[in-house]
C-alpha cells in the first residue's frame, strides 16, 4: 500500500489506472473527465476560517447519493444512553474483553462495537463515546459512516485493512487511524480482532500547540499517512449495505455498487493513520515530572482554551532520569475523566492486573495512582537512568466531560475486575514525626 505525508495537508491523488481524472483547474466543471461525477465531502462549516476549513472533492463513478432509503438496523451493544445504570464514582478496570469465537459468532467490525462510557449528545453536537470493537469476520459488501463525529480506532489485537472512499489503509496494532465524520470505510480482519475507538462529536482531532517546546516535538506532521486514491467499479447484485451511524443509532440502505468507486480525489478532510513509534517523547532530565499533557499525540478542542473534549495520550518507551524523584505516576486526583487501554506489555504503575485488551477509567476528582507494590519498590530503587516502559504501550483518552459506562461495561460484558479497589489496600503509613 501506499501512502502520503502530512497532517491536514491539502492532498493530490488519482488512480493510476485514470492518469488525469482530476479535473484541471476547478472543482465543479460541467463534464469531469472519464465522465465521473463530482461530489464534495466537508468536514466543516462552509464558512469557517481558511485554517480550520475542510473538505474534499471526490471524483467518483456514481455519487453517494444513489441508494435505497435507510431503515432502522439492529444496533446491538452501540448506544449513547448515558442512564441506563446509575452513576458510579469507583475506580474500575476491565480485564480484556473477549473475542467470541468465529463459528459460534460471528461478528464483524459494526457488530463488533460495544460502548463502554461517554457523555454528551450527538444531536447537540458537544460529547465523546468510547467503544471496544470485538470481532472475528471482515465485513463483506456493506460499510459504515459516521454522522455524528470522528472514530479514532486504536487496535489492540490483529491488523485492520481499512477501504475508505479515498484509498486503502493497512492498520496494525501500535498503529492509530482516524476516520473522520461522514467518511465510507470497510473494515478487512485475518483473525479474532480487538481494539478501542474514540468518537468525538462536535469537533475533529488536530495536533496539540507545542508553546515553549517550540517547532518540533510530539507527534510531527509528516508520520501522518494518508491513504492514494483506489477505486472499484463493482456491481453488487445481491445488494450492497450502507450503514449509517445517526442521533446514536445504526441506519441501513442498499445500493447495487460499491461505494469505493472514487477515482479521484483532492483535499484536506481525509481519513489518515500513524505509527505510535514516531512519537518524540518530551520529558523530565532533572528533577520531578512534567505534566502527562507532554504525551498527548491529539487532541480534540472544546470551546474554553486549553480544555480539550478529548486527548489521545500514549505512554510509549523512554528514558528515566529523573534525581530525587519517585519516577511512577503520582497519585492523583483530577477534574478530567482517565480511560486507559493497553495495547501491549506491563503498564509502569500496575504491572499486574491491567492487561492488553483491558481499560481502566478514572472519573472526575476520583482519586487514583500506583498499586502498593509499584511504590514500595520505586521509593527503595536505586536511582540511575533506567529504560521505562520497554515493550509497553499504554494510552490514555482524557475528558474535561464526565464520563458514565453502560450497563455493558458495568454488568453485560461481565468482565468488570470488582477487586480492582484491593491493589491499593497494601499501602501502609510511613509517617514517623521525629525523622525528617
Amino acid at each position: 500500500l501506499q501512502y502520503m505525508s502530512g497532517f491536514g495537508n491539502e492532498h493530490v491523488s488519482e488512480d493510476p489506472r485514470c492518469p488525469g481524472a482530476l479535473p484541471e483547474g476547478q472543482n465543479n466543471p460541467q463534464v469531469c473527465p472519464y465522465g465521473l461525477y463530482a461530489e464534495q465531502l466537508s468536514g466543516s462549516a462552509f464558512t469557517c476560517p481558511r485554517h480550520t476549513n475542510k473538505r474534499s472533492w471526490l471524483y467518483r463513478i456514481l455519487p453517494s447519493v444513489c441508494h435505497k432509503p435507510f431503515k432502522a438496523l439492529e444496533e446491538g451493544h452501540l448506544t449513547h444512553d448515558w442512564d441506563e445504570v446509575e452513576p458510579d464514582p469507583n475506580q474500575l478496570r476491565w480485564k480484556p474483553f473477549e473475542i467470541p469465537k468465529a463459528p459460534q459468532n460471528k461478528l464483524d467490525f459494526v457488530s463488533g462495537l460495544h460502548t463502554l462510557c461517554g457523555a454528551g449528545e450527538p444531536r447537540g453536537r458537544n460529547g465523546i463515546a468510547v467503544h471496544i470493537f470485538v470481532c472475528n469476520t471482515s465485513m463483506f459488501n456493506r460499510c459504515l459512516y459516521n454522522s455524528d463525529g470522528d472514530f479514532l480506532i486504536v487496535p489492540q489485537q490483529g491488523k485492520l485493512l481499512i477501504t475508505t472512499e479515498f484509498g486503502k489503509m493497512l492498520v496494525e496494532p501500535n498503529e492509530i487511524c482516524v476516520i473522520q465524520q461522514g467518511m465510507r470505510f470497510s473494515v478487512e480482519v485475518f483473525g479474532e480482532t480487538r481494539g478501542y475507538i474514540l468518537e468525538v462529536y462536535g469537533a475533529h482531532f488536530e495536533l496539540p500547540d507545542l508553546g515553549p517546546i517550540g517547532a518540533n516535538g510530539l507527534a510531527n506532521p509528516r508520520d501522518f499517512l494518508v491513504p492514494v486514491a483506489w477505486y472499484e467499479d463493482r456491481q453488487v447484485s445481491g445488494g450492497y449495505t450502507v450503514i449509517s451511524k445517526y442521533q446514536g443509532k445504526l441506519f441501513a440502505a442498499q445500493q447495487d455498487f460499491s461505494p469505493f468507486n472514487v477515482v479521484a480525489w483532492h483535499g484536506n478532510y481525509t481519513p489518515y493513520k500513524y505509527h505510535l513509534e514516531k512519537f518524540m517523547v518530551i520529558n523530565s532530565v532533572a528533577f520531578d515530572h512534567a505534566d502527562p499533557s507532554i504525551f498527548t499525540v491529539l487532541t480534540a478542542k472544546s470551546t474554553r482554551a486549553g480544555v480539550a473534549l478529548a486527548d489521545f495520550v500514549i505512554f510509549p518507551p523512554r528514558w528515566g532520569v529523573a534525581n530525587n524523584t519517585f519516577r511512577p505516576p503520582y497519585y492523583h486526583r483530577n477534574c478530567m475523566s482517565e480511560f486507559m487501554g493497553l495495547i501491549k506489555g506491563h503498564y509502569e504503575a500496575k504491572e499486574e492486573g491491567f492487561q492488553p485488551g483491558g481499560a481502566s477509567l478514572h472519573s472526575m476528582m476520583t482519586p487514583h495512582g500506583p498499586d502498593a507494590d509499584c511504590f514500595e519498590k520505586a521509593s527503595k530503587a536505586k536511582l540511575e537512568p533506567e529504560r521505562v516502559a520497554e515493550g509497553t504501550m499504554a494510552f490514555m483518552f482524557e475528558s474535561s466531560l464526565s464520563l458514565a459506562v453502560t450497563k455493558w461495561g458495568l454488568q453485560t460484558s461481565n468482565r468488570l475486575d470488582k477487586n480492582y479497589y484491593k491493589c491499593w489496600e497494601p499501602l501502609k503509613s510511613h509517617f514517623n514525626p521525629k525523622c525528617k
